[in-house]
């Protein structure tokens, strides 16, 4: 598990290998429906995949990425999704369109299987994660139950799930993120596919778990002989797993070629725009270029995009000093969990222990940490969303814990948070209108209606959202423009204290830059201070100016962002610091 993907041999340039396991050529796909006109969802991809090779298909959500590889397993919905007549997806010579539903039994699975983004819809929760990987051997091999339970837990020994004769008897909520993923993996790989088929499959994980899974993978090719095709929006981890690339914008294939004469020279300006649009570990203080930045640039000149360095000059002033008194002091902040473990005894679960540190006005501190490490839970003792069982909060120099429910309510609109997920975190039968005008509302802010949207055009003209999506619902955004929404949100009660949760960890890299820009935007304006919660290193570097590193609920280290992340002094944060994907240094942006 300690080997380097990203220092294996070169393999040769995808054009001379003549031995390939699956051709896509000039697939082209239309989603049609009743009341509108159709969408081109993909047109004209060409790709192959050579056998025992990883191809990856990279670009933002709406490229077609997954629709190409829906199209590959022949999964499109048949009732609106219609594949052009001269479209060609051959697999070892045999053509897959228009196969019958016995043939694409024999096929599916045991010759080509695919690994979903989200593990927890794809396992059924109300089975054991042993009874279905054996119940896909018993279908597929026609061999006993017993046989294929002996398989099962040897499938998961085999992808590195601890106490696999336990685990077999597990249901999928009783494992983490990365247990689920494994199983997944173990799933795709129960009858021997000779290709496979990753979609985003470590989108969500901490990065120490997406290293696990990246070296797990690329171990299980090689002694699999397998060929892979890995769908990501991330091009830092397509230079440790992938031999080939092919970049996808709008539908279309923009470039395509080796790894690293794709990384060392790109051509297409888009290619350029997403090696660029990611924050990096040496870039911090540097403004984001985003993915139209670099384009609209393109179509100016063709030398290489400037950046923007937004941190204050010598001679600028700042709006509010940054570095006056604590606006936030953390003492000793506790919080345990009380969980039954059986009819006469409890078990507790310490979440967090002892945490302290200082939020100045106009800062970030950055919480870094695997899932599980307590980073949330602190983000919501502090807003008082759970209950803290030991430690003080003193905001403002109050103590917020020590307060009566109805004297923290004088603090809450002073304190927000914006979560995750946009699309659980904003409700779905408000107009957007009404979500911004709720907190307002509730907490008698505006002289009425006519000021309540007043204040929420203001709003969304600052997180940069047109005034007409005032009348709009939820379903109608992205999911980058959902966020912007929800920050705008969070700003409706001008509070002075922001957590974000993971508030950019589920955004492609470009709609992720936009977000960053504006939230350091909104600081530099409003004076506000943040405390960023996140598992992704190079983010939290970005926007932090402290930084606080947590495991098991403990801070085990904390200081400047920028001390820690040059000469990290704990193994734990040593450990985070070498997951991160690297990549490689042949392209100077």
């Amino acid at each position: 598990m300690k080997k380097n993907m990203a220092t294996r041999r070169t393999p040769p340039p995808l054009a001379t290998i003549s031995d390939n396991l699956l051709e896509v050529k000039n697939l082209t796909v239309d989603f049609i429906s009743a009341s509108k006109a159709p969408v081109r969802a993909v047109e004209d991809v060409s790709f192959v995949i050579p056998r025992e090779r990883t191809v990856a298909l990279v670009g933002e959500s709406g490229s077609g990425k997954s629709v190409s590889a829906l199209a590959i397993m022949g999964l499109l919905p048949p009732q609106n999704a219609k594949v052009a007549l001269h479209s060609r997806i051959e697999y070892d010579g045999r053509s897959m369109l228009n196969l019958t539903r016995s043939d694409w039994q024999l096929i599916r699975g045991s010759r080509i299987a695919m690994i979903f983004q989200d593990p927890m819809t794809s396992l059924n929760p109300v089975y054991t994660v042993g009874y279905q990987l054996a119940e896909m051997l018993r279908i597929h091999k026609r061999v006993s139950p017993k046989e294929a339970m002996a398989r099962a837990c040897a499938l998961l020994e085999e992808v590195g799930i601890p106490e696999p004769q336990r685990r077999v008897k597990a249901y999928p909520h009783e494992l983490s993120g990365g247990q689920q993923q494994r199983v997944m993996i173990a799933m795709a790989l129960a009858c021997e596919p000779e290709l496979l088929i990753a979609d985003e499959p470590t989108t969500a994980l901490d990065v120490t778990v997406q290293r696990q899974i990246l070296t797990l993978l690329a171990e299980l090719r090689e002694r699999r002989r397998m060929a892979m095709l890995f769908i990501t929006h991330d091009l830092g981890l397509v230079s440790e797993v992938a031999d080939h690339a092919v970049v996808m914008r709008k539908g279309t294939v923009r470039e395509a070629g080796p790894v690293r004469s794709l990384f060392a020279n790109p051509q297409d300006a888009y290619t350029k725009a997403l090696l660029s649009c990611r924050p990096s570990v040496e870039r911090h203080g540097q403004r984001l270029l985003t993915i139209d930045d670099w384009m609209s640039h393109n179509r100016e000149q063709t030398a290489q995009a400037p950046r923007v360095d937004v941190s204050p000059s010598a001679t600028e002033k700042p709006l509010i000093a940054p570095f006056d008194t604590p606006l936030l002091d953390v003492q000793g902040l506790r919080k345990v969990f009380q969980r039954s473990g059986g009819w006469f005894k409890s078990d507790d679960f310490v979440a967090v222990e002892n945490v302290s540190f200082k939020l100045m006005r106009g800062q970030t501190v950055g919480l870094v940490g695997e899932s599980g490490s307590g980073k949330t839970t602190v983000g919501l003792c502090l807003l008082r969303l759970h209950e803290a069982s030991a430690g003080k909060v003193f905001f403002d120099g109050k103590n917020l814990l020590a307060m009566s429910r109805t004297e923290f309510a004088n603090y809450k609109r002073r304190l927000q948070i914006v979560f995750q997920n946009p699309y659980a975190s904003l409700n779905p039968r408000f107009t957007i209108g009404e979500i911004l005008s709720e907190p307002m509302q509730l907490h008698g802010i505006g002289a009425g209606h006519a000021d309540w949207e007043k204040r929420s055009l203001a709003l969304l003209d600052k997180v940069g959202m047109p005034a007409s999506a005032l009348k709009r619902y939820p379903f109608e955004f992205s999911g980058g423009q959902r966020q912007r929404i929800a920050i705008a949100r969070s700003l409706s009660l001008s509070p002075e204290v922001v957590v974000l949760d993971e508030a950019v960890s589920a955004l492609d890299v470009s709609v992720q830059a936009q977000v960053l820009n504006l939230l350091k935007d909104l600081q530099k304006d409003l004076g506000l201070s943040y405390l960023f919660i996140s598992h992704d290193l190079e983010v939290v570097r970005y926007m932090s100016d402290t930084l606080l590193v947590m495991n098991k609920g403990q801070v085990v280290e904390q200081g400047v962002a920028a001390d820690i992340y040059a000469h990290p002094q704990h193994t734990y944060t040593q450990t985070l610091l070498a997951a991160v994907p690297k990549m490689p240094e042949l392209l100077t942006l």
